[in-house]
């Protein structure tokens, strides 16, 4: 299981350092002269959307986990395991093609509620599939493991959004963002792999 965390805790940091879960609120803020508390409210609420529709998903993975485990000797050990790898090697050969929520400054002059309920939305119809993996895991182990999973990728990955947008939006942390969202797939394919072989060789 720490395996388990450890890698989900791993994507989430991923997620959170991805340009295009938090830089189009930093660039509607700066076309809108937002503070940097308020820049970091709607982050907090994007973010928390975004979490909240990947969490939905993953208790209902998990609930497949904890059905398996309970009919499907081995689970853990070979198909979970299995699951993960399978995954992993897909995002390697995918990476190109990794898709996530974009969204381009508004020209159309609009109240600052409809911004935020836009990014809102969009950011819960955006969930991060990649992680589900692991709450299929999770839900070898029972519901406990899912609900940790659950808090730690919500905490870890909002947490992450507000605090990139803080230090970019003061300049105070600059990196290749385009450089790290066109590998952001084959990073998480090779945590996914790792993932899914330490979890069989140390069952």
């Amino acid at each position: 299981m720490v395996t388990l965390i450890a890698g989900s805790l791993v994507l989430s940091v991923l997620h959170a350092l991805i340009p295009n879960h938090w830089l189009p609120v930093l660039a509607i803020s700066k076309k809108e002269n937002w503070s940097i508390g308020e820049t970091t409210w709607v982050t907090f609420v994007s973010g928390l959307a975004h979490a909240l529709s990947t969490v939905m998903i993953g208790v209902v993975i998990g609930l497949l986990g904890v059905t398996l485990s309970e009919t499907l000797m081995g689970f853990t050990h070979i198909i979970a395991s299995s699951i993960l790898i399978a995954l992993g090697i897909f995002y390697i050969y995918q990476h190109h093609r990794h898709k996530h929520f974009h969204l381009h400054a508004e020209t159309k002059p609009m109240s600052k509620n409809r911004i935020v309920i836009g990014l809102a939305i969009a950011m819960f119809f955006s969930p991060c599939f990649e992680i589900e993996a692991y709450f299929l895991m999770a839900g070898a182990y029972g519901w406990s493991q899912v609900a940790t999973l659950a808090f730690l990728y919500t905490a870890v990955t909002v947490t992450g959004m507000v605090v990139w947008v803080r230090l970019t939006y003061r300049g105070l942390f600059k990196l290749n963002w385009h450089s790290l969202e066109h590998n952001a797939g084959i990073i998480t394919g090779i945590t996914l792999v790792l993932t899914g072989l330490i979890s069989y060789f140390i069952h």
